[in-house]
């Protein structure tokens, strides 16, 4: 399910050519930890397995695309590069370097693989909200919306096999932090994220539409680790969903609209502000309301330490903290409280979004996103955006108050209208 993948091949099988996947394997990536490298490696060891039975070439190269893929296309005599898309400021480095170094004479391709609508096609610009962005993309939908053909098994075998992997060995290439352990509840690989889905499908999908906001309930899909790390493909979600949408129209359209109508919104922001990770990038009545009240005093100041170890006076802040440590994933209702109390707890602004930015990256199994940075709305699937929650980005001016400014306000009372906190700060108490 992976539309470059696809491209590759058809270009390999019209040029009657042997097809090779590779994946650079970088020592490090912004806060990302053993727990998001190991998630990552065990889904990619079901990709090496896959590629062997298609009978292609599988090969992991430790180190940055520009100083190994260079070399592996003149060894390899390739042919021509495709390569996959992200519209953060890293990968899309990566991509320039490794054009620069090149030989001339290789073709390089880019396939937005991961959105439904091609970031660069959905919209030529920074769109305001979800409400501009929403009629250009269902537009476009029957387009891109459809079924993927098959990967076949590959005609034409390379002229040397791809070298055995020595997986447990790529872990001592990395340079990550080891403190932060894998969690239980999320096995790696295609496989158990199309498990997750179907579970989703058959156990949850009913209950989306009403209950998605409520941390106690089991209303959301889950899969958002597995589409951050492309174990599973947005586009088969939303396909396997609409199967569905007689019987549960309104869970259905919630689920498209985070799904790709905000999910895509966030790829859009990132591709087209360079400034999505600070507060420069936020609208300009944005940046003047956070100036003016800058200043403002704060009820409570929290070292990050603190703010890491869930130790503030607030327990469902510290819940919604430990649940993010412990399991790698926040209830995305909660992401939006626990992202603007960080604003209100903080010395600044600017220190607030670095804070926040670097929790969610350290703990989130899809941490190091777009929708960590643009993301709007109540997020069943993706991170809180930093920016949405912290800046305003694709939202309004509110009432002015406070710190916040004209930033949307959150606060204790009204979480306990919309579900039981009590019950949510006793599943994730501290335990010392």
């Amino acid at each position: 399910d992976n539309w470059a993948f696809l491209y590759a091949q058809r270009l390999a099988l019209k040029q009657e050519l042997p097809l090779h996947v590779c994946f650079c394997l970088v020592p490090k990536f912004l806060e990302a930890t053993i727990r998001h490298y190991r998630f990552m490696l065990r889904g990619l060891q079901e990709v090496a397995e896959e590629c062997a039975e298609l009978n292609i070439s599988f090969h992991l190269l430790p180190g940055y695309a520009k100083d190994v893929l260079p070399t592996f296309v003149v060894e390899h005599g390739v042919g021509g590069l495709v390569t996959d898309f992200s519209p953060l400021r890293l990968p899309r480095q990566w991509v320039e370097d490794v054009k620069e170094r090149l030989p001339e004479d290789v073709p390089f391709a880019q396939v937005d693989a991961h959105n439904i609508v091609p970031c660069w096609v959905a919209s030529p610009k920074q769109e305001y909200s979800a409400r501009t962005i929403r009629g250009k993309i269902h537009a476009q939908l029957p387009e891109f919306l459809t079924e993927f053909p098959p990967v076949v098994r590959h005609p034409h075998p390379p002229s040397c096999p791809a070298e055995p992997i020595a997986w447990e060995a790529c872990y001592s290439s990395l340079q990550v932090d080891h403190t932060v352990k894998e969690v239980e509840w999320a096995t790696p690989g295609t496989a158990a994220g199309l498990a997750v889905l179907k579970s989703f499908i058959a156990e949850r999908l009913k209950s989306f539409s009403t209950h998605r906001n409520d941390p106690n309930k089991a209303a959301l899909s889950n899969l958002s680790p597995w589409l951050h790390f492309g174990q599973v493909s947005t586009q088969r979600a939303i396909l396997e969903v609409q199967k569905h949408r007689r019987t549960y129209k309104d869970s259905v359209d919630a689920f498209v609209e985070e799904a790709v109508v905000r999910r895509e919104l966030a790829e859009n922001f990132c591709y087209y502000n360079e400034n999505y990770d600070s507060v420069q990038g936020a609208y300009d009545w944005a940046q003047t309301t956070l100036k003016l009240h800058a200043k403002d005093k704060r009820p409570y100041l929290y070292s990050l330490q603190e703010l890491e170890q869930g130790t503030t006076h607030d327990p469902l802040w510290n819940a919604a903290q430990l649940q993010m440590v412990r399991e790698g994933k926040m209830h995305g209702f909660l992401r939006m409280y626990w992202a603007k109390k960080i604003l209100e707890w903080t010395r600044s602004p600017e220190e607030a979004l670095q804070f926040a930015i670097y929790l969610n990256d350290r703990y989130e199994l899809d941490g190091r996103d777009p929708n960590g940075y643009g993301r709007a709305d109540t997020l069943s699937l993706c991170p809180a955006g930093c920016l949405w929650s912290i800046c305003g980005i694709h939202d309004q001016g509110w009432a002015e108050r406070a710190v916040f400014g004209k930033i949307r306000y959150m606060n204790y009372a009204g979480c306990k209208r919309k579900f039981d906190v009590d019950q949510f700060e006793r599943r994730y108490a501290p335990t010392h």
